[in-house]
């Protein structure tokens, strides 16, 4: 693999050793669909808002990406491009008919930011957001009334991104109509891997999670009319020329994903590893979780620190991390364990490591191998 360091005077070409990458959660490589949809878009270069025929061309290629990626979602109503789930939940969270933000404790920072939510709607040990407490008997009285005039907007996160663990949408989805509310889903982690929640009234994807480019993701909408405009471009609900170049890499991202997304007999060494995890005294998270999914597994090494753990499987040329990429340079201890209910000295103990399209069984058995080494050290 060939990097640049560049400076003003010279740009120096450096060579990174061939490396085994388990981040995916974080940002899942390119796509080569995805690399030449980009070429194509760069040869689009002109405005999609401009009324010339360049500017024509370049729209007709943004509406027809836009066509693509709701049918390769599943997704029957508006798609509203933007720089990336951030400003996805930037959006929703800013422009949504709705005067309360409700959200799970275990939500991406990007959702769970400033004086946000209003509520914060708890999960059990098991990860599993504690739906019932958005009953009338549980919830605070002023929220998630039915009234259109004091409406809430609910988050929930499809798939966890430092467990992995799946929420079911289709009760809070029940529950949260039954009371007049919106119901947001973070999609992040799922777009591209699982079914989309339709029942969702938004949903927040980001392309580089399922090997698009960095830069551009999407807010899904049911319908227009749950959001006030905020902008000039994307009908007026976003500010800013849309990336184009981006949008098609993500259109192609989109439909070069399978199902499954991994071929299963990838990850089948972790069968058997689990099994020795915990013979050592080790934690395999995903025993824990309500519906843990394959791609994101929660580890907890005896004995050694998550930081020293990073660090040593860096210097093995294998590449993990610490919980969300959004807060894992922070060294805080992860919000998601903590709401969970799992005890400091597991956390503190507990990496993450996440597989993507171009996950092989040797990589897979390596790291297996490598942690096993170290904890048995």
């Amino acid at each position: 693999m060939r990097g640049y360091i560049g400076t003003e005077a010279k740009i120096a070409i450096v060579t990174i050793p061939s490396r085994i990458y388990l981040d995916h959660a974080a940002t899942t490589p390119l796509r080569p669909e995805a690399r030449a949809a980009l070429e194509e878009g760069f040869a689009l270069w002109a405005n999609p808002s401009s009324p010339h025929a360049e500017g024509r061309a370049a729209r007709s290629a943004l509406e027809n990406a836009r066509d693509r990626i709701r049918n390769s979602l599943g997704w029957t109503g508006e798609v509203i491009f933007t720089s990336g789930a951030s400003e996805a939940a930037e959006i929703a969270l800013n422009a949504a008919n709705a005067v309360h933000d409700i959200a799970t404790a275990v939500e991406h920072d990007a959702v769970l930011r400033g004086d946000r939510p209003e509520w914060t709607l708890p999960v059990r040990p098991d990860g599993a957001a504690d739906l019932m407490a958005l009953s009338a008997e549980s919830r605070p009285s002023d929220l998630l009334v039915d009234d259109p005039e004091n409406r809430s907007l609910v988050a929930v996160q499809h798939v966890n991104s430092e467990t992995g663990n799946r929420q079911h949408i289709g009760f809070g989805a029940e529950l949260v109509h039954d009371n007049g509310g919106l119901l947001l889903v973070d999609c992040a982690q799922s777009a591209g891997k699982f079914e989309l929640p339709q029942m969702a009234d938004m949903a927040i994807v980001a392309a580089h999670k399922f090997g698009g480019p960095v830069g551009v993701g999407a807010l899904l909408v049911k319908d227009y009319a749950m959001l006030h405009p905020s902008g000039g471009q994307e009908r007026g609900y976003r500010r800013g020329t849309e990336n184009l170049p981006g949008i098609l890499g993500m259109a192609a991202a989109l439909e070069a994903c399978t199902d499954p997304y991994i071929d299963p007999s990838v990850l089948e060494p972790l069968d058997a590893f689990a099994g020795e995890v915990r013979a050592l005294g080790g934690e395999w998270l995903s025993d824990r979780l309500s519906d843990p999914t394959p791609y994101i597994r929660a580890i907890a090494m005896p004995g050694m620190s998550a930081q020293a753990q990073l660090m040593r499987f860096d210097m093995a040329g294998i590449s993990v991390s610490q919980g969300s990429a959004c807060s894992s340079g922070t060294m805080k201890r992860s919000h998601v364990l903590t709401a969970m209910g799992v005890p400091d000295e597991i956390a503190d103990r507990t990496i993450r490591v996440s597989f993507g399209w171009t996950t092989t069984r040797a990589e897979v058995e390596r790291f297996c191998e490598v942690w096993l080494d170290m904890a048995n050290a």
